[in-house]
């Protein structure tokens, strides 16, 4: 470069510099929550104290339920299609480390131009080689190409990240999927369960309300009674065989839902045999801290979306710096395909470059704003997320200890009516009391035992929704505060 030139360049950058796009729309982050403040009221306990296991269903000793979840988490298209979206992530991902490393490409052209009078090698046009019909030539061009970007600001870095963030949320989100459906195939083979019981007593209700309508008949027939009693009866048989009807009903309906969890057709769904219901296994740990943010991962994948976020804010700030790269050429420039390859026409061509954002009607500012709002808009949903992941492990264990207390009391109950069926039993086998006066004893009894099973279907379920409110033996990293 000329001393002139060496003078003008500093004088031209020094000018530049001062006229680049200027930050001045990052409204600044929002603050995360603060891990301690994920605790449990003191009031708030269970008996036992430790977290589910990740295969916490095996808890139940129950083979059946077993085979079902390991079916659903393997065969449900949605569990298929949140594994396909970690595989598109991890592509992303690639795809953004692929822009920092160095680029390459074969090139092999062949160009038929027209030299214009207009063009400064007009004067040559018609003494160029191979140029038979005036100014017309060809421009045989074969090599290797090849660019680099010198990421001196991390912009290139910070979209990486970016894209490992949400990498992580879809694994997150993924293992919160199974926790889904895991969570409701039990849900809904329990509530077969529940039902297949609930049937039984049913049954056993119907058969006491046909016996009543027989005995009032028997009545009626002798004078004793008149119809209105018979009346009564009979509303009471139908509507004891409309209770079995419903119910049977509902079994269907738990049947068609588990097959679809289970991804299986109406020939390859399993069969499914009552069996007893089995111990509960929730218990809550005896201290949540921040261990919930690791072990739900609901928390865990907006955490790394959050993490993408901030990446992407870093990325919006670096677009304001200069941005340098290097490309070149090397290869053969001919006009005759007969030279290319000989030394004589080999070309080198190294450009170094330079790209500094001037005026840009504040584009790149509206991106910072928008992309830093978007990123704070994610930290409160975050946050929101985390107090209502402490209040859903509160209810559930809340409700778990008042159903606990429900169920030794209609324990008691169930009790009492058994004993006095037993006693009504007891005398008509002496011959106290009628078939008919005993079997009305056991009604009472029956109500008591269906009043149980409710309570029964309610912990149950109540069990399973504390599990899935800790995070269901999940396991991520402690987000970063």
């Amino acid at each position: 470069m000329s001393r002139p030139g060496r003078l003008v360049f500093p004088l031209a950058l020094s000018l530049l510099l001062p006229g680049c796009a200027l930050m001045q729309d990052d409204p600044g982050p929002v603050t995360a929550i603060d891990p301690q403040q994920v605790q449990l009221s003191r009031v708030i306990h269970l008996a036992d104290s430790h977290w589910p296991a990740a295969r916490w269903w095996e808890a139940y000793r129950d083979p059946q339920l077993t085979m079902l979840i390991n079916r659903a988490l393997q065969n449900s298209p949605t569990a298929q299609a949140a594994r396909l979206r970690i595989r598109q992530s991890q592509s992303a991902v690639e795809m953004a480390q692929s822009v920092s490393g160095l680029q390459a490409t074969a090139v092999a052209v062949q160009n038929r131009m027209r030299v214009s009078d207009r063009n400064f090698s007009w004067p040559y046009a018609y003494s160029l080689p191979e140029s038979h019909n005036g100014p017309w030539y060809t421009l045989n061009t074969v090599g290797v190409g090849g660019s680099l970007n010198l990421d001196l600001w991390g912009a290139d870095r910070a979209q990486v990240a970016a894209a490992i963030g949400e990498s992580n949320a879809r694994q997150a989100e993924t293992a919160g999927v199974e926790l889904d459906i895991a969570s409701s195939v039990a849900r809904l083979y329990f509530a077969m369960q529940i039902t297949w019981q609930q049937i039984a007593l049913l049954n056993q209700q119907a058969d006491i309300a046909g016996l009543s309508v027989r005995a009032h008949e028997g009545r009626a027939a002798r004078g004793l009674e008149d119809q209105v009693d018979i009346a009564g009866a009979s509303s009471e048989l139908l509507a004891a065989r409309q209770q079995v009807l419903a119910a049977r009903s509902m079994l269907t309906q738990y049947q068609e839902t588990l097959r679809a969890l289970v991804g299986a057709s109406a020939t390859t769904m399993p069969e499914i045999h009552p069996v007893a219901l089995p111990a509960l296994q929730a218990s809550l740990p005896p201290s949540l801290s921040s261990d919930l943010l690791a072990r739900r991962p609901d928390l865990q994948a907006l955490s790394g979306y959050v993490t993408a976020s901030l990446s992407r804010v870093d990325a919006a700030k670096a677009a304001f710096y200069p941005h340098f790269d290097i490309k070149a050429f090397w290869g053969y420039n001919a006009l005759s395909v007969g030279d290319l390859f000989k030394y004589s026409f080999q070309q080198v061509n190294i450009i170094p470059g330079m790209s500094l954002p001037l005026f840009d009607g504040g584009r790149l500012n509206a991106t910072l704003k928008s992309t830093r709002t978007g990123s704070n808009i994610l930290i409160k949903q975050y946050n929101q997320a985390v107090l209502d992941a402490v209040r859903d492990v509160a209810l559930a264990s809340s409700q778990l200890n008042d159903l606990d207390q429900q169920l030794a009391l209609q324990r008691q109950r169930v009790a009492a009516a058994e004993l006095a069926a037993a006693s009504a039993g007891a005398h008509f086998r002496r011959g106290l009391v009628s078939y008919y006066a005993a079997q009305e004893a056991r009604r009472a009894t029956l109500n008591e035992q269906l009043l149980l099973l409710d309570i029964q279907a309610r912990q149950l379920n109540s069990d399973i929704t504390l599990i899935k409110a800790l995070g269901g033996g999940y396991r991520g990293d402690t987000p970063p505060a």
